[in-house]
């Protein structure tokens, strides 16, 4: 009996989707991979997790096990307590931090925002 030579699982090369409606497309079925994986991430480790994406037409998309008021404060407090963890990683890379907290007060602007409406 002869076997199969298999390829088996092989590295795919990230780059841009050329069209923008295959983009769009992409995205879609992409993000709801995602939002299943923390999902199962969550239910497997008991830990709170989130995914925040912007989607090509620049609308947010946000899933998670909690709020992502809950998450963002919970990870401000993270990094309010290990501010010189936090000072160490931004060294030599783009700030996330700084990224994060100008997120943060937006979301808080809009909340604000909302409960006038």
């Amino acid at each position: 009996m002869e076997r199969k030579i298999n390829r088996g699982r092989q590295k795919i090369e990230m780059k841009l989707v050329g069209s923008e409606k295959a983009r769009i497309i992409t995205f879609s079925k992409r993000k709801m991979s995602l939002f299943k994986n923390v999902d199962e991430l969550s239910a497997m480790t008991g830990v709170d997790g989130g995914a925040l994406l912007f989607s090509p037409s620049g609308k947010a998309h946000y899933h998670g096990s909690t709020s992502i008021e809950k998450l963002t404060n919970k990870f401000l407090e993270w990094k309010r307590d290990n501010l010189q963890i936090s000072d160490q990683a931004n060294v030599g890379k783009s700030n996330v931090f700084h990224a994060f907290d100008d997120l943060h007060e937006e979301l808080q602007i809009l909340n604000e925002l909302e409960k006038r409406d």
